[in-house]
């Protein structure tokens, strides 16, 4: 538990270390329209850094695994970079839509413009800025799906076997969201350090929802084998599943660790723990 509440609190520390490198949170003069300018930006970086790292999380990098004490320790800090996805994206969704509603209520009044001058931008900054409503539609309804992704993936009542297939819809609501802050995100931050971190984060987390997407997970992993036998033990709530390789693909194991096991093509592999050592006469894990 002490690892991955070390890696969920440095993670974030990071980006906010870096983030008021670059920028304030109390902006001068404080107004709620400056502080919302800073704020839609820092949330921003927050939700779709949490998400970034969720998904590479989701691709199972075995190497992150070892760091992470295991792969029950990494999908724990999944969902709690989800919860905080969430919860970050929702605020950075009402900061931005909300104070529109706002001003359309009468409830705050929009300051004062200057005269609008001729501003010169370069052929980069120039695309990204006429991409942006493009993006702020997309990224609204990409927001929206996520809301509810999320959720049903938080309730523990809803099945396995719809939850592994809505879940993966997350991954197109990522790159949708993914676009959205490329686009949307602050154009000097791109020349500052929180800027080159949120790039690699975009990268490695479009590369393992693309890797999810196209089913590339664990592909050159596989191994065949057949279900020997099943015993449920009602009272420790465990089921023991005993399974025959049927070809060599299997590069051995270790009592402890685990397997994604797939029985029901509908439901999609499961993880399960493996009890038995790797034993080259007898092809079996249990």
């Amino acid at each position: 538990m002490r690892h991955i509440q070390s890696a969920y609190a440095a993670f974030f520390a990071l980006l906010a270390v870096l983030w008021l490198l670059a920028d304030t949170l109390i902006p001068q003069p404080l107004t709620y329209f400056s502080f919302r300018s800073v704020f839609v930006q820092f949330s921003g970086v927050v939700a779709i850094g949490a998400m970034s790292f969720a998904a590479l999380l989701a691709a199972r990098p075995a190497w992150l695994e070892r760091h992470l004490n295991g792969l029950d320790k990494m999908y724990r800090l999944h969902k709690w970079l989800g919860i905080t996805a969430l919860v970050a994206g929702i605020l950075h969704w009402w900061w931005a839509k909300g104070t529109k509603w706002m001003v359309g209520w009468g409830w705050l009044a929009r300051p004062e413009r200057g005269p609008v001058g001729q501003q010169s931008f370069g052929p980069i900054e120039g695309w990204l800025r006429s991409q942006r409503g493009f993006a702020e539609l997309v990224g609204e309804w990409a927001f929206y799906a996520a809301i509810v992704l999320i959720a049903l993936a938080l309730w523990k009542r809803f099945p396995y076997h719809l939850f592994a297939k809505t879940h993966k819809w997350i991954a197109v609501a990522y790159l949708v969201l993914a676009y959205h802050s490329l686009i949307l995100l602050k154009f000097d931050y791109w020349s500052q350090p929180i800027g080159w971190v949120v790039g690699m984060l975009l990268l490695g987390g479009t590369f393992a929802t693309l890797s999810a997407v196209f089913r590339r997970i664990g592909a050159d992993r596989k191994a065949n084998g057949a279900i020997e036998t099943v015993v449920y033990y009602p009272d420790l709530r465990v089921l023991e599943t005993a399974i025959r390789l049927t070809d060599n693909a299997w590069k051995g194991h270790k009592a402890g660790q685990f397997a994604f096991v797939t029985s029901n093509a509908k439901e999609g592999p499961h993880p399960y723990t493996i009890a038995s050592a790797s034993n080259s006469k007898d092809h079996r894990i249990v």
